[in-house]
């Protein structure tokens, strides 16, 4: 006999499923609806780096230039560009035609505002700005960047697909203090997005923007023609991973964009669904508070660091082996810059020396407050494991549970945990955006401008200028290895290894997903 829950639990899919068919049987559409990794609840993709948010701005706007699938960066809004031999000269000019939703023309001026907003909020905007000495209208549809010094990554920076992404937004909606979140989604991209479409919770449905004009080149990645196939995506919310597996078998939704380690066994051998890989691997990090006790002390910190265990983390997350790896360097292992010159930091515990430490830093048994996000089944075995592993180093742990939204918010305050505050976090990087120094977000050193938990540490931003500034491949990659050593000194972050996970659609029913560091809904046809 069913127990109450179990009837609760199906009676909320019975209901789901009825919902979706009467919202399916009242309209002629193409309606593609998919599962995807988090629930959405900040629109602004500017202010956070959550990744739903940037996925969600993929939808809605367009960039300058975008990262194609062997990761070369190509035009998308700009038609055509130069540069002078030194670097120090940059023109750009914009396709014709390019009409923001309400049917407004995109100009020069939409570009720099939006350039101005997002380079005060992204790390290697950041840098663009500090050696630009002017950004200039060169007429309704161009541009120029002039530096005082040569910058050779003005093309990686505008075309990076991590967060923050250099989305183009109407001069109105850009000139919105970077420290306040926009008001207004109007955008040039593929898709549109109204407010009455927009329940957070429950669903976020996606219109096709019939005036957009795609590139003419084939698709790849997040270049060529973002061709839209489909009249609706609608992003349905499923928080619990059984229901997920249920709703893709019995046809509910059509695509789950990451599948649940609970659900694979059963997913990979259902010939009613197919497994496609996508979106590459990518490391988990922790991300520390370095405002607040304890990990404000560099003992305390170091302590924490070293009861890291990445395979027992690793394994509790993932489950399968071919869903996880163990991996030291902060940097994605393989790619151009992953080092095995990492110090003290092995990803294998030692109590021992962190108890020592943790002593020595004259922590005074105050909770250390780590956020779960409860809803984001990709991250929500890590924190309780780790917590496990600092308590037995002498930590007092308190393991938030929450969900990734509230996460997101609550992150960005800088109090002690019992004003709200926090003091680790366990978030994931896409393999693209931590393969190199200068696009990978929580790289900073610069306190209150940087990423979240606000590290000080000029030498580390002195490296990362070094970085910038030389185009010699060998000094290039000395340079990141200096970075990393310093990172993990430092504790900007501790690495916990890399994950991955397929995206599970309905087998003969979907097709054309590309592979890229989001997942992509132009190009996807349903039949």
């Amino acid at each position: 006999m069913a127990t109450p829950l179990s009837l609760r639990r199906a009676f909320a899919v019975t209901l789901s499923a009825l919902a979706l068919t009467f919202s399916a049987a009242t309209s002629a559409d193409t309606v593609l609806r998919t599962v995807p990794s988090s629930d959405l609840k900040i629109l602004d993709p500017i202010w956070t780096t959550a990744n739903i948010t940037r996925n969600h701005g993929f939808m809605i706007y367009d960039t300058l230039f975008g990262m194609d699938e062997k990761g070369a960066i190509k035009p998308q809004m700009v038609e055509k560009y130069t540069a002078s031999p030194d670097n120090k000269v940059w023109t750009f000019t914009l396709r014709p035609g390019l009409k923001f939703h309400d049917g407004a023309p995109v100009t020069s001026q939409d570009v720099i505002a939006s350039l101005a907003r997002w380079a005060k909020r992204d790390t290697i905007g950041q840098k663009m700005y500090e050696a630009m000495e002017s950004i200039t209208a060169e007429g309704p549809n161009a541009f120029r960047m002039n530096f005082r010094q040569p910058f050779g990554v003005v093309l990686d920076a505008l075309g990076k697909p991590n967060p923050l992404v250099p989305f183009i937004m109407p001069k109105r909606v850009a000139d919105t203090p970077a420290d306040k979140q926009i008001e207004e989604m109007i955008g040039s991209g593929p898709f549109t997005l109204a407010k009455e479409d927009f329940r957070p919770g429950d669903r976020v449905i996606y219109r096709k923007n019939t005036a957009y004009v795609p590139r003419k080149e084939a698709p790849s990645g997040l270049a060529g023609g973002k061709v839209v196939h489909v009249d609706r995506v609608e992003w349905v919310l499923l928080r619990d991973p059984q229901t997920q597996v249920n709703a893709l078998l019995n046809g509910e939704v059509d695509m789950v964009e990451t599948v649940p380690a609970s659900g694979y066994s059963d997913m990979r051998i259902n010939p009613k669904i197919e497994l496609v890989d996508v979106m590459p691997a990518g490391p988990f990090t922790v991300i520390y508070n370095h405002k607040v006790a304890p990990f404000n002390n560099p003992k305390a910190l170091k302590a924490a660091m070293l009861a890291i265990n990445q395979e027992s983390m690793l394994r509790a997350q993932a489950t399968f082996r071919d869903f996880y790896k163990p991996c030291t360097s902060i940097y994605l292992c393989g790619s151009m810059y992953a080092s095995d010159k990492t110090g003290f930091f092995t990803g294998k515990p030692q109590f021992e020396e962190a108890r020592k430490l943790l002593k020595e830093s004259g922590y005074d048994g105050k909770p250390v407050v780590i956020l779960l996000p409860g809803d984001a089944p990709a991250l929500n075995k890590l924190p309780a494991v780790y917590g496990q592993l600092l308590k037995q180093v002498g930590f007092n742990v308190d393991v938030q549970t929450t969900d990734w939204a509230t996460l997101v918010t609550r992150r960005t305050k800088k109090d002690p945990p019992e004003n709200g505050g926090w003091n680790a976090f366990i978030t994931f990087w896409g393999g693209v955006d931590a393969s190199s120094p200068i696009t990978y977000s929580p790289l900073t050193g610069n306190g209150d401008q940087g990423y979240f938990g606000w590290p000080v540490d000029a030498e580390l931003e002195r490296l990362k200028s070094r970085f910038i500034e030389t185009g010699d491949v060998a000094q290039r990659k000395d340079i990141a290895t200096q970075i990393q050593l310093r990172v993990l000194e430092g504790g900007v972050i501790a690495p916990l290894g890399e994950g991955k996970a397929p995206t599970a659609v309905r087998r003969g029913v979907v097709s054309g997903l590309l592979p890229s560091p989001a997942v992509l809904y132009w190009n996807v046809r349903k039949k």
